[in-house]
Formats: C-alpha cells, sequence, structure tokens
C-alpha cells in the first residue's frame, strides 16, 4: 500500500503524540483544516489511522485522530537498506555451492509466506493467482498469452521488487525464479530481463 507524502506527514506526527484534532493538524501542518480532513478521509479508509469522540463539557463533541496499529506498522518500514547491507554479506560467501544453498532456502521461505494464498488447479490458474497476489503488494506482473497455441501463458514482471539489489547482484533474479517455481510448482525459467536492456522480466512456466 503506498501512501502519499502528505498523509505520510501525518502518520508521522500521530507516531509522535497519542492523538490530535484536525485544528491541531491544520496549525502543525500549516494548512488549512479542508486539506487535513481530505487526508484524514484518505488514511481512515485504509485504517491506518482511528477516529474517535472527545466530550468535554457541554459543548460540541470534537473529534480526535490516532494512530491505528495498522498504521504504526505502515510507518517506518522501509527494509531496503538493510536488505542491500543482507545481500552484500551473502555475496562474500566463496562457496558457491554454500551460496546457491542459501539461495534456495531464501526462495522457499518466501514462498511459504505466499503459497497459502495461490489458488487452482492448473499451472495457468495459479499463475494468474500469481500475477493478482504480487498486483496487491504493489509489484506489477502480468500473465499474457502464449502466440502458441498450446503453450502456458508467461509471466511478465513490469517492475521489479528488489530493484537496488538486483542492479548489485543478478542472483536476486536466480532467487525470484527460484520463488516462482515453489510456489507455481513448477520450473520456471527467466528468458528476457531488464537487466539486460529488455523493457521487462519474463519467466516460462515449463
Amino acid at each position: 500500500m503506498s501512501v502519499e507524502q502528505s498523509d505520510a506527514t501525518i502518520l508521522d506526527m500521530l507516531r509522535r503524540v497519542p492523538s490530535m484534532t484536525v485544528a491541531e493538524m491544520s496549525r502543525s501542518m500549516g494548512v488549512t483544516a479542508t486539506a487535513v480532513r481530505q487526508r484524514l478521509t484518505r488514511l481512515t479508509g485504509q485504517e491506518l489511522i482511528e477516529r474517535r469522540v472527545m466530550r468535554e463539557g457541554r459543548g460540541r463533541p470534537q473529534h480526535a485522530y490516532r494512530i491505528s496499529e495498522k498504521g504504526r506498522r505502515q510507518t517506518g518500514t522501509n527494509f531496503a537498506d538493510l536488505a542491500v547491507a543482507m545481500w552484500q554479506e551473502l555475496r562474500t560467501i566463496a562457496d558457491i555451492e554454500v551460496r546457491r544453498g542459501l539461495l534456495q532456502r531464501l526462495s522457499r521461505r518466501l514462498a511459504q509466506m505466499y503459497v497459502g494464498r495461490i489458488e487452482g488447479e492448473t499451472a495457468e490458474a495459479r499463475m494468474r493467482s500469481l500475477a493478482r497476489l504480487f498486483q496487491e503488494r504493489e509489484v506489477p506482473i502480468e500473465v499474457q498469452e502464449s502466440a502458441k497455441p498450446g503453450e502456458l501463458p508467461v509471466l511478465k514482471a513490469l517492475g521489479c521488487p528488489y530493484t537496488d539489489l538486483a542492479e548489485r547482484d543478478r542472483a536476486i533474479c536466480s532467487m525470484e525464479r527460484m520463488l516462482f517455481s515453489e510456489v507455481l510448482g513448477a520450473q520456471v525459467s527467466l528468458s528476457q530481463c531488464r537487466l539486460d536492456g529488455e523493457s521487462c522480466c519474463t519467466f516460462h512456466v515449463n
């Protein structure tokens, strides 16, 4: 789930302060109350913040907003630097077989996280289910029909979830191929790669 920068500012404020009213956010951010309410509507719809009623005396009740548990997980969850550092350490392993074994274990561990959400009895159905799952995670993958009759479709990865890592080490492409093989229960090959100047990565199910 992506969060707009202006919305992320509200989430950051609510991480530091238990709860805030629209007026308090408006003053802190230097924007109108209307602009704040628009952002709050988006964040409430995404279940990233919660609204509660504040009653003080006999006056009209006010609404205060606080970050939800889901919102707390959303903020500060950029693990890119950690992933790059860990990957660099993996690359220092001199024994090729040990390194390959680690890649296989990593792909299997990732597959365990996804496989329960993959549906379908046929390879094609599972490919489409995999594409939907990755799209939910904002990784654009499409299933493209093969030009040859009787052949399975191909998976087109229009974006890379590991861009920083892939640019440093192409082995990450092998790990993604292993991951798809584990999830689909079939051998998958990488026929085209963005690192070779192609417009996207293309995976064939054999």
